[in-house]
C-alpha cells in the first residue's frame, strides 16, 4: 500500500514538473534565470538585467507582458504562467495530528509525577504480603479495592490530555480556515488590460504589472518600471533601516515582504510564491508542504523575525521561539506558559513534601517496632519480619502516591476550556487553552483605534474654505464661487493616489465603497459633493505626465503633486496636517475665490478657532493648498524646503472616523470619548483581569 502511495505520488510529481516544462517554453526565459536574478539584486544583478535580458522592456518583452497596459486577462493566459512560473501562495505546513497533539499534551511534568504513582499504586495494590504471624486473630480478608486509586490517576490523565489535545485540534482547524478567509481577502491593485483592477493576492502571476504605493506591502518580487519617488523599508529581509531608494534605472529590484514607506510606482512581477524572498524563508523555516520534514531551520532569527505581510509566518516565527532545542537531550522543549511553570513548581513541590513525610511515616514504623519487638520483649530476629517490614514501606508509598494532587491538572484544564468557550460566545477565538491564563493576567490592552475601534469610513463633516466654516449637513451643498470649486476639485483629484477610489456600494450596503487610502477617499467624496468628477480629472492628468511627486511620509506629513495645466501654468497643489502646511502659507482664498495675505496673527486665530475645535471633536485635519510657478522660471525641484513654501491655502478639512457601535464608552472622564476618537491609540483598563 505504502509503495503504490509513493508511486502515485512520484508520477504526479513527474506530471507536475512536466506541466511546468512545457509552459516555460512559451516564454523566452525560464523561472530558473528569474530567480538567479532576484536573488542576485545589486550591481551585479543590474549588470544580468541589462546584459542578458535586455533591460527591464526585455524581460517585458520575454514574458510576453506590456509594461504600459499589463496583461490581457485572458484566463488560457493567466493559467498558462501559473504552472510556468507557480501561483502566488505557499502551501502551508501540514497541521499536527490527534495523536501528535496527545503525545505534545503529555508531556507535562505534573502529568509524568501522576502517571509513574499510577503505576506504582497499581503494582502496589496486587502485592500483599503474609501476616498471619504477626495478628494472632485471622480476619477475612477483604475484596482488593486499592487498585482504584491507580485507575483514578489514570483516568484523571486521560481525561486532561484528551481536552487539551481535541481543544488545540478543533481550534487549530478554525484557524487555519480563519487564515485562508484572510488570504483570500488580501486584494492588491493589478493592471489588466490598461484597467486598474483589485485581485486577490493568490491571483497575481508572473507578468503582471501592479500599482504600489505608500503603505503597501509587496506580496511578490519584481522590479520597478515606474516611480515617483519611490522608497521602500527592506529591513524585514536585510537588516538595514534605512530606506532604500528605488528607481528603474539605478535600483529596481523590489521584494515580497518589504513596505513601501514613500512614493509609489508600478511593478512587473518576476517571482511569486515559494519563488518569492518569503517563500524562500518559509522554505529555510521548514513551514513549507514539501520542504517541512527535509530541511531543518538554520538561519538565523534575526533574518526573519520582522518579515511581514503574511500571519502564517509570524505563526511559524513564534513556533520557532517557543520550541527550542535542548542542547543535552536533542528533543524540542515546548515553552511553558506561567501558569504551566507555576503548577509544574508545585507539583514538585508537593513531590518533595510527600517523599519527606513517606520517608519520615517509614522511619516511625520501623523505629516503633524495632522497640515493641526487640527492645520491650527482646525477642530475637526473625526473617519473617521482613515482611512486615515490606508492608512498611508498602504504606510510605502510599503516602507518597496519595499525596501527589491528580485532580489538579484536571481541574486547570477544565476551567480553562469553560473559558475557551466563554470566550467563544464573545467572538474571541483562543488557540491554544493557556493563551486565555495569559490574558487573565494582562492589566492593560493597547489597540490601534483606526478600523479596530472606529469604523474606518472616513468622512469629511467639517471644512473651513472661504473665510466660512461650514458643519455636518451644510457641508454637502457649500456655495462656492466657481474658481474656488474648481481648484478644490482638481487639487484633491490630482494630489491623491490614483489606486484610491470611490465605488458603487454593493447590494447590502447604501454608501460608496472606498478602496485605497481611507482619508484621500474621504476627500474625493468631497470632491463628488462639490459637483465634480475626480476620474475626469486624472484621465486629463495621468501620472506620466506628472512634472514631479513630493510623496507622503511620517517625518514631512503632507504630500505635494505638480502638474503643467492646459494653459502652461506649473501648479503645484499641497495637502497634509494642518498646523504644517498652515505655517507654509503666505496667501488664503477670500469668499470671492481671490488669494488675500496670510499672516502668522491669522495663523494663531486659524489654529485657536478652526484647527484645535475641530481637533477636540475628534477630527482629522486636513489642508489643502496650492501654489503656482512661471513655466520659465521653474525651481530647483530637489530643494524641497523651498518649492514648497509661500502657498495659498483652499480650504481646511475636518474628517470624522465613527466609532464603532458596540463600543460601550465610559463615563468616568467628560473628555474621554473625545480623546479616544483624536487619539491614535488606546489604553483600556481591566479592572477584572481575572
Amino acid at each position: 500500500m505504502a509503495k503504490t502511495k509513493s508511486k502515485k505520488s512520484k508520477s504526479t510529481a513527474a506530471d507536475s514538473l512536466q506541466l511546468t516544462a512545457d509552459a516555460q517554453k512559451e516564454y523566452k526565459i525560464t523561472l530558473q534565470e528569474l530567480e538567479l536574478l532576484m536573488q542576485t539584486r545589486g550591481r551585479e544583478g543590474m549588470e544580468i538585467l541589462q546584459n542578458a535580458h535586455g533591460g527591464i522592456q526585455g524581460v517585458g518583452e520575454k514574458l510576453k507582458t506590456n509594461i504600459i497596459s499589463g496583461l490581457s486577462g485572458d484566463p488560457d493566459d493567466i493559467t498558462k504562467r501559473e504552472q510556468a512560473f507557480g501561483r502566488n501562495e505557499i502551501p502551508p505546513k501540514p497541521p499536527k495530528t490527534f495523536f501528535r497533539l496527545m503525545f505534545e499534551a503529555i508531556q507535562d511534568v505534573t502529568l509524568i509525577i501522576l502517571i509513574i504513582c499510577a503505576v506504582i499504586s497499581f503494582g502496589l495494590s496486587f502485592y500483599h504480603p503474609d501476616s498471619d504471624s504477626f495478628e494472632e486473630d485471622s480476619k477475612q480478608k477483604e475484596a482488593n479495592v486499592e487498585w482504584i486509586e491507580g485507575a483514578a490517576i489514570i483516568i484523571a490523565v486521560v481525561v486532561v490530555v484528551l481536552v487539551t489535545a481535541f481543544n488545540d485540534w478543533t481550534k487549530e482547524r478554525q484557524f487555519r480556515g480563519l487564515q485562508s478567509k484572510i488570504e483570500s481577502d488580501q486584494t492588491f491593485n493589478v493592471l489588466r488590460n490598461n484597467a486598474p483592477v483589485q485581485l486577490p493576492i493568490k491571483e497575481i502571476v508572473v507578468g503582471d504589472i501592479c500599482q504600489v504605493k505608500y503603505g503597501d506591502l509587496l506580496p511578490a518580487d519584481g522590479v520597478v518600471v515606474q516611480s515617483n519617488d519611490l522608497k521602500v523599508d527592506e529591513s524585514s529581509l536585510t537588516g538595514e533601516s534605512d530606506l532604500m531608494k528605488k528607481h528603474e534605472s539605478k535600483d529596481p529590484f523590489l521584494l515580497s515582504g518589504t513596505h513601501i514607506m514613500e512614493g509609489s510606482g508600478k511593478m512587473l512581477v518576476l517571482a511569486v510564491g515559494e519563488h518569492s524572498q518569503t517563500g524562500i524563508i518559509f522554505k529555510l523555516l521548514g513551514a513549507t508542504k514539501d520542504e517541512s520534514e527535509e530541511k531543518k531551520p538554520e538561519k538565523k532569527k534575526k533574518d526573519t523575525e520582522d518579515t511581514l505581510g503574511n500571519h502564517e509566518l509570524q505563526d511559524v516565527v513564534a513556533q520557532t521561539d517557543a520550541e527550542q532545542p535542548d542542547e543535552e537531550s536533542g528533543f524540542k522543549v515546548k515553552e511553558r506558559s506561567i501558569l504551566q511553570a507555576k503548577l509544574t513548581k508545585l507539583a514538585i513541590q508537593i513531590g518533595y513534601a510527600g517523599m519527606t513525610i513517606a520517608i519520615l511515616t517509614v522511619l516511625v514504623l520501623f523505629i516503633r517496632f524495632s522497640i515493641e519487638e526487640f527492645a520491650q520483649k527482646h525477642r530475637k530476629w526473625d526473617n519473617r519480619y521482613w515482611n512486615r517490614f515490606v508492608r512498611y514501606f508498602i504504606t510510605g508509598i502510599t503516602v507518597l502516591v496519595v499525596a501527589v494532587p491528580e485532580g489538579l491538572p484536571l481541574a486547570v484544564t477544565i476551567s480553562l476550556a469553560y473559558a475557551v468557550k466563554k470566550m467563544m460566545h464573545d467572538n474571541n477565538l483562543v488557540r491554544h487553552l493557556d493563551a486565555c491564563e495569559t490574558m487573565g493576567n494582562a492589566t492593560a490592552i493597547c489597540s490601534d483605534k483606526t478600523g479596530t475601534l472606529t469604523t474606518n469610513r472616513m468622512t469629511v463633516v467639517q471644512v473651513y474654505v472661504g473665510e466660512n466654516p461650514y458643519k455636518e449637513e451644510r457641508v454637502k451643498s457649500i456655495p462656492l464661487p466657481d474658481k474656488t470649486r474648481e481648484i478644490i476639485i482638481e487639487g484633491i483629484s490630482v494630489n491623491s493616489g490614483y489606486s484610491s477610489e470611490l465605488l458603487p456600494p454593493s447590494e447590502r450596503d447604501t454608501l460608496p465603497k472606498q478602496v485605497g487610502n481611507k482619508t484621500e477617499c474621504a476627500l474625493l467624496g468631497f470632491v463628488l459633493n462639490c459637483g465634480g468628477s475626480y476620474d475626469a480629472i486624472r484621465a486629463r492628468y495621468p501620472v506620466e505626465s506628472f512634472v514631479h511627486v513630493y510623496t507622503f511620509n511620517s517625518v514631512r506629513k503632507n504630500m505635494s503633486t505638480v502638474i503643467q495645466r492646459d494653459d502652461g501654468t506649473i501648479r503645484m497643489y499641497t495637502k497634509g496636517a494642518s498646523e504644517i502646511v498652515l505655517k507654509k502659507c503666505k496667501y488664503i482664498l477670500n469668499r470671492n475665490g481671490e488669494p488675500i495675505p496670510f499672516s502668522t496673527v491669522d495663523y494663531d486665530r486659524l489654529l485657536q478657532t478652526v484647527i484645535e475645535p475641530m481637533a477636540c471633536d475628534g477630527l482629522r485635519t486636513i489642508c489643502v493648498a496650492f501654489k503656482d510657478h512661471i513655466p520659465g522660471k521653474l525651481p530647483d525641484w530637489d530643494n524641497e524646503v523651498s518649492v514648497v513654501d509661500g502657498l495659498t491655502c483652499i480650504c481646511i478639512c475636518g474628517i470624522e472616523d465613527p466609532v464603532r457601535p458596540e463600543y460601550k464608552r465610559e463615563k468616568a472622564a467628560p473628555n474621554a470619548e473625545k480623546m479616544l476618537s483624536g487619539a491614535e491609540k488606546c489604553c483600556w483598563e481591566l479592572k477584572d483581569a481575572g
